[in-house]
């Protein structure tokens, strides 16, 4: 079986969707082959290094990303795959996957939480302007796909919400994180080496794009309203800053009295990013808006608890299960966060960490779940095995 991939960009950056990406050619079943196109320039850093094939088109133009070059591309290459999978809405290669493939070769839509209806009440003008768009080309991208996929069942209850013209195939997929294989002293070591004032420190870990749907400025007011129940506990913030939000946020936090308590040291890669998860107590991610999140995967898969909004789509599975806290998305709510990991004994948190790998294990683990989600392809109409099995 060979799938293509289309994704606006493969940038770490971009977060979420650009992870799937990797994690499904990376782990999918023994009989699969995957290439990837995207809208990047040929030049980007980024895609040095990479170890499947990528075909980088862009740079994509304006707010749709539009990209000449692509529809001829998918045309001329089409022969070449069995099905397609197209990550993310909003942007031309949905659009480009559409008016090539629909009715021709099966495709997959990777919603990746553009459907939450977060964005329609949080930005209303916007959305107004979305309805455009929904009405003559992302509503028939949806109902022409195989499947679309969402990450939770609550992702996929909550995309229904946020046009109430739709109709699509939904698919709830088994998602997650890939784990490190690498030793564990060794990336504390590369954290500390590229963060060495927290060398010998205790800290929680906010570890993923610096942006206002993350919930951050609630995470800083909270941290400053228990910081003096627990003296030698200290917070980091960790990510990317697309918004130019920290210089704020910074300032927030020398009002608040914390800054010396607080670290920024940007985003963080590899085995950086795995000695982060390692070395902190615990991960927290107050955010308003998260189908699923990836990097709460990666620090469930290191042994550390999540500290969880409710907004956080696997928040609720994983305070059940037991491998971390949820409140709510306010800043009364991510105080009580907090306080109660300030207040767990260390055997209760040693305990909470080691159950927090364990649902990993059973649900997040993307070494499993990435051939199950490529699996999906089996029962689509024209697949070569299909074919085969009728003759």
């Amino acid at each position: 079986m060979r799938l293509l991939h289309i994704i606006g960009t493969i940038s770490p950056e971009a977060g979420g969707p650009t992870e799937s990406v990797r994690s499904l050619l990376n782990f999918g079943p023994p009989d699969y082959r995957g290439e990837v196109v995207t809208l990047d320039p040929p030049d980007a850093p980024f895609l040095k290094d990479l170890n499947f094939t990528v075909h980088p088109l862009g740079p994509g133009k304006g707010v749709y990303a539009y990209a000449a070059r692509l529809r001829p591309w998918l045309k001329s290459n089409a022969h070449r795959f069995d099905g397609v999978v197209v990550n993310g809405l909003w942007q031309y290669v949905g659009f480009a996957a559409w008016r090539t493939f629909a009715g021709k070769k099966p495709y997959v839509v990777f919603t990746h939480g553009m459907l939450d209806p977060y964005f329609k009440h949080r930005f209303p003008l916007k959305h107004l302007k979305k309805w455009a768009y929904w009405l003559s080309a992302e509503y028939w991208i949806l109902r022409g796909a195989y499947r679309v996929l969402f990450t939770t069942d609550a992702e996929e209850r909550l995309a229904r919400e946020s046009f109430w013209l739709h109709s699509w195939k939904g698919f709830v997929v088994p998602y997650g994180a890939s784990s490190s294989l690498a030793d564990p002293a060794e990336e504390i070591e590369a954290f500390y080496t590229h963060c060495p004032e927290l060398r010998g420190r205790r800290f929680l870990l906010f570890l993923g794009r610096i942006h206002r749907k993350k919930g951050c400025d609630l995470l800083l007011e909270a941290f400053a309203q228990v910081a003096a129940l627990d003296p030698s506990l200290e917070l980091v913030m960790a990510g990317p800053d697309q918004q130019r939000w920290s210089a704020e946020l910074k300032t927030r936090a020398a009002s608040f009295g914390i800054a010396d308590r607080v670290h920024w040291p940007g985003m963080l890669k590899g085995a950086v990013k795995w000695g982060a998860f390692r070395a902190s107590e615990a991960f927290v991610l107050p955010s308003h808006q998260e189908n699923f999140g990836i990097a709460v995967a990666e620090a469930m898969s290191c042994c550390r608890p999540v500290l969880l909004a409710d907004k956080v789509n696997i928040a609720e599975e994983i305070a059940a299960d037991g491998g971390g806290f949820m409140e709510t998305d306010t800043l009364e709510g991510t105080v009580r966060l907090l306080d109660r990991w300030i207040h767990l004994s260390p055997e209760e948190r040693s305990r909470m960490g080691k159950r927090a790998f364990e649902v990993f294990n059973s649900r997040y683990d993307m070494r499993s779940n990435a051939a199950r989600i490529i699996r999906l392809f089996d029962d689509a109409p024209g697949m070569p095995h299909r074919a085969e099995s009728k003759s």
